[in-house]
């Protein structure tokens, strides 16, 4: 439950905040905490651990993934985002995928928009190689992910098979980072039906260790157009 801006206004006062401009700020943030967020009209198909996450995603500076199965959520089509929901939801009803996938676009667009955080992602190759939804439905999303790959707030990698072991054998991860000096970094590992959120230090160091070991590790961004052409080149070489 957001605080009530008259509230706000009387501790204000009460604590001798007189700067007109400093009060503004801070009713500001009253008045904003009372507004509720867009995925609630998703509340029928979002479970609650997962909804933490979109408020982090809104609010980050900065998000690294690393993905090993798929393609990251940010970063997904619609009918491959088709595909992996029902591969997660096998009992799901149409109208329920459908509604997530409507969620999953959603929760995409701020990406798009002035002041967007800084998305930096490594896909797994094995990601890129995996026929989800159908070959044409892949080669859209490699098509999309090439595209988004050129946005100055997205900075894709591929870790190619060539290179063996990587340093996040465990699994996907994503590690959120805030403006603000006084919020920790966040690490986010999903589950099927849970998530962790991890905020102490020696935690997060882990994998901010593990994460950068992945980027010098994977190929740099500018090789990421040719090794997604490359890779859409030769399906269709394939199919013919």
């Amino acid at each position: 439950m957001g605080a009530k801006e008259r509230d706000i206004a009387d501790l204000l006062t009460l604590y001798g905040v007189d700067d007109e401009s400093q009060r503004e700020q801070f009713l500001t943030l009253a008045r904003q905490s009372n507004v509720p967020g867009w995925w609630q009209r998703y509340s029928d198909v979002l479970p609650p651990w997962f909804e933490t996450m979109i408020g982090l995603e809104e609010a980050a500076s900065v998000i690294r993934t690393y993905e090993v199965q798929f393609i990251p959520g940010l970063l997904q089509t619609a009918d491959y985002a088709r595909a992996c929901i029902r591969l997660g939801n096998p009992r799901a009803s149409d109208r329920e995928v459908n509604r997530r996938v409507e969620l999953r676009m959603e929760r995409q667009r701020f990406l798009m928009e002035p002041g967007a955080p800084k998305l930096w992602a490594v896909v797994d190759e094995a990601a890129l190689r995996r026929p989800l939804g159908g070959d044409e439905a892949m080669r859209q999303q490699i098509k999309h992910l090439r595209e988004l790959s050129e946005r100055p707030n997205i900075t894709v990698q591929i870790a190619p098979f060539r290179i063996g072991g990587l340093a996040a054998a465990g699994g996907p991860i994503t590690i959120l980072r805030f403006l603000e000096p006084d919020l920790p970094d966040i690490v986010y590992l999903e589950q099927l039906n849970s998530a962790l959120y991890l905020d102490k230090r020696d935690d997060v160091e882990d994998y901010l260790a593990v994460m950068d070991s992945l980027c010098a590790t994977a190929e740099p961004h500018g090789k990421t157009a040719e090794l997604l052409d490359h890779i859409r080149l030769r399906d269709e070489l394939k199919r013919s």
